[in-house]
């Protein structure tokens, strides 16, 4: 019996070998087995369907549906109500872009844009890295940091127009304490009025960003830390070459959001400044000049055109910072199955 079972064994691996060498396997290993992928049942796309759904269907009636409204009135010299009828054409996007009142707007808001990135950037990261250690009132100095940014911007606005006026707070406590030479018209002084509003965005907003750095390095291990300082790394070479590039990702996404802001800025502007008094103190936006030019100016379609242009300035700077430098956050992020 256990003869013909090792004879029958012999003669079916001889075969197998013959198999193999006459498909010109030459030894090497049958391929791996791979499972045939199962399709989505109608269930599970009835399920995608009900979960989806919902969210696809506000998206579409509050964000693409009037960009495309936009687009169309953009190209009428429309009021506001009744069907457009004054087609115009391109005139709307040709005034826009040689209005000296909109190039102006434009370069302020890459003043913005850029300071926000060099000022508060850095600012933010230094908070964070001291706040990230233990120590005496470290939650109250939180608190405190991120109270501004959880203030509605029409109190923010309202409460720094008021102590930023000739004779507000801020001038009277410089007369008050000797510094009457430092007393200015925060506000209306186009050297200064730029700068009044860096510092108010800074205040505002600073406290989000040291919020998200502060995230960002509890996801950091500590032992990298430990064992550099076992190594004999001092603390500021621990930051620099541990800390900061690991806090790389968080910091690419609050600039992304910074940038992203900074191009759309409008509450804090139009209720410190004004419609009127932002373009004469060089603070406009390109939002405050859309607003001005279209809504007050009852020319809804020229409106709808600077919107337009905001929009594709967003639009192409966004996909060209996640394209050029969030690439490999997203990359790293997705494994290969995916």
């Amino acid at each position: 019996m256990s003869g013909d079972f090792g004879g029958k064994s012999s003669a079916v691996t001889e075969e197998a070998i013959g198999v193999a060498v006459r498909n010109g396997g030459g030894g090497q290993a049958p391929p791996p087995f791979r499972p045939r992928r199962r399709g989505i049942g109608w269930a599970q796309r009835l399920e995608i369907v009900a979960l989806s759904g919902p969210a696809i269907l506000m998206f579409l009636t509050f964000v693409i549906f009037p960009v495309v409204m936009a687009g169309y009135y953009g190209f009428y010299k429309w009021k506001g109500y009744g069907v457009p009828t004054n087609f115009v054409g391109l005139d709307n996007y040709k005034t826009i872009l040689q209005d000296s009142s909109f190039q102006a707007a434009l370069w302020h808001n890459g003043i913005i844009l850029v300071s926000s990135l060099v000022i508060q950037g850095p600012i933010a990261l230094v908070l964070a890295l001291l706040l990230n250690h233990r120590m005496r009132g470290q939650s109250l100095i939180r608190i405190l940091i991120f109270v501004p940014y959880v203030i509605s911007e029409v109190i923010v606005g309202t409460a720094w127009s008021l102590m930023l006026q000739t004779e507000g707070a801020v001038n009277g406590v410089l007369d008050a304490i000797g510094l009457e030479g430092l007393k200015q018209d925060w506000l209306s002084n186009p050297q200064l009025a730029i700068w009044t509003l860096m510092f108010i965005l800074v205040w505002k907003y600073i406290g989000f960003a040291v919020i998200l750095f502060l995230a960002g390095m509890q996801n950091i291990p500590e032992e990298l830390s430990e064992a550099a300082a076992v190594d004999g790394a001092s603390y500021w070479q621990i930051q620099r070459h541990i800390t900061l590039p690991l806090l790389g990702p968080t910091i690419r996404i609050w600039a992304f959001l910074s940038i992203i802001g900074s191009l759309q800025l409008f509450d804090l502007v139009y209720i410190i400044w004004g419609q009127y008094v932002a373009s004469t103190a060089g603070t406009s936006t390109m939002a405050t000049y859309m607003v001005v030019e279209g809504r007050n100016a009852a020319n809804y379609g020229y409106g709808n055109a600077v919107a337009v242009v905001l929009f594709f300035i967003t639009l192409i700077i966004a996909l060209g910072y996640q394209r050029f430098v969030l690439r490999r956050d997203t990359e790293g992020a997705l494994t290969e199955g995916t």
